[in-house]
């Protein structure tokens, strides 16, 4: 592909994402677009100011899944544990069914912080924690002393309560 110039770029981002159905990441958009990786975070950060529907996962990036989705159930699990809980907290919840969306922190000084995670098989946990681990990143619920919040999906509002209630078992799970 010719080396296409900013807005030109963009809009051939967006149309390429939308046709994907499953996260790109920005080194191979940098690559089909002949341009750096850091030209795609940059452009990614402008169609997202303008509204464009996109997330940024562990795995790359995709269109946010419009009212097609909406069949789905969601809901959200107040959560408490340890870092090294994390992996198991995960494959619980992909193991039931559950897609986990994102997490979402309470920081004292800067507010709320949301993630998107977007796991919903093991294939993808894995593929998270080796994120993680390769870029030395900690896990948001450092910031709160384990507290955290994640936004759950599935098809029926029946898988969803599995997946809380195998957290659950496991201590996981804040109760009122």
């Amino acid at each position: 592909m010719k080396k296409l110039k900013g807005a030109e770029r963009r809009e051939w981002i967006f149309s390429f994402l939308q046709q994907q159905s499953e996260p790109i990441t920005g080194t191979k958009l940098a690559t089909l677009a002949n341009v750096s990786r850091q030209v795609i975070v940059n452009d990614i950060t402008l169609l997202k100011a303008t509204n464009a529907p996109i997330i940024s996962t562990s795995q790359g990036y995709l269109i946010m899944p419009s009212n097609e989705k909406s069949s789905y159930v969601q809901k959200r699990v107040a959560c408490y544990h340890k870092s090294k809980d994390s992996e198991d907290e995960l494959l619980t919840l992909v193991d039931a069914g559950v897609t986990v969306e994102n997490v979402t922190i309470e920081h004292p000084v800067y507010g709320e912080f949301t993630s998107s995670i977007m796991v919903s098989n093991r294939h993808d946990v894995e593929m998270f924690l080796h994120k993680v681990k390769e870029t030395e990143a900690t896990f948001l619920l450092e910031l709160t002393s384990g507290v955290h919040l994640h936004l759950l999906s599935a098809a029926t509002e029946e898988i969803v309560d599995r997946g809380i209630e195998a957290i659950r078992k496991k201590g996981y799970v804040i109760e009122d």
